[in-house]
């Protein structure tokens, strides 16, 4: 009779491998076991380490709070730039001038609205150029070498924009809101940008509208005797614009239309 050996473990019902199983599941229970004693103690020693801050909690510092401040003014400004540039400079007057030409032209996409806006975008930096240009030299410069502060700097600024608004605006427009916001009797180098503002904008419809009309009347004019003359010949069925549509481009062209249209806006502002 042969007996197994010594070092063999025999289980009658599940033999040797079912055996062994228990023997593996401790030995990866005790590995298992170790791996989360060792992430336990290595988070407990950086647990002094660790600091969430969410907010302006952490800004504790002078300059934090003053850098934060900052950040927000200049968020701010980027939010308000399209408006400062649209309404508050000679861009409103120029773009509607432009889109009076082209539609006296009778184009309806050429020049497309990015050329358009592109030429106004332009033509108002030309113009805005001598207003910037004060603007760095008396607040910005001086802010930027820390010699004022900031509410002085912003004082200064308006005031070269506040000049040239006035100088565009109408009396009249500014009497009106002046009279709306009850204020009384003010001098025109203390006037707040609340009202200097509508005022400068309305004022400059009027005066883009006035211009846009000048322009519109010698292409009517070209409309209306193409149209005259088509019908005199008895051809009442070929629309007018296909003969006085080339009539106008060459008229614009011998002209030098474009060169005109942008001299008398500039000219416009007295630049």
């Amino acid at each position: 009779m042969s007996f197994p050996p010594a070092s063999a473990s025999f289980c009658p019902s599940r033999g040797r491998a079912g055996c062994r199983r228990p023997g593996r599941w401790l030995l990866w229970g005790l590995i298992l076991w170790q791996f989360i004693a060792a992430a336990g103690a290595q988070a407990q020693t950086n647990a002094g380490s660790f600091n969430l801050s969410i907010g302006l909690n952490g800004l504790n510092q002078p300059g934090d709070v003053d850098g934060a401040v900052k950040v927000l003014a200049i968020m701010t400004l980027l939010t308000l730039a399209p408006s400062i540039i649209l309404l508050m400079t000679c861009f409103t007057r120029i773009v509607i001038v432009l889109s009076f030409v082209r539609s006296a032209l009778s184009l309806q996409g050429t020049p497309s609205n990015q050329i358009l806006i592109g030429l106004s975008l332009f033509l108002t930096f030309f113009i805005m150029s001598p207003v910037w240009e004060r603007i760095d030299r008396e607040a910005l410069t001086p802010f930027r070498a820390k010699e004022i502060t900031g509410q002085v700097a912003l004082d200064r600024a308006t005031v070269p924009l506040r000049n040239f608004m006035l100088k565009q605006t109408r009396p009249k427009d500014v009497e009106l809101f002046v009279a709306l916001a009850k204020t009384g009797p003010i001098p025109a180098d203390q006037l707040p940008l609340r009202i200097v503002i509508p005022s400068f904008i309305i004022s400059e419809l009027r005066t883009a509208f006035q211009m846009g009309f000048l322009v519109l009347v010698p292409f009517i004019l070209i409309d209306l005797v193409v149209a005259t003359v088509l019908m005199s010949m008895g051809m009442m069925m070929m629309p007018p614009q296909t003969i006085s549509l080339p009539l106008k481009i060459l008229l614009f062209v011998l002209v030098d239309g474009w060169h005109l249209v942008v001299s008398s806006i500039i000219q416009s502002f007295g630049a």
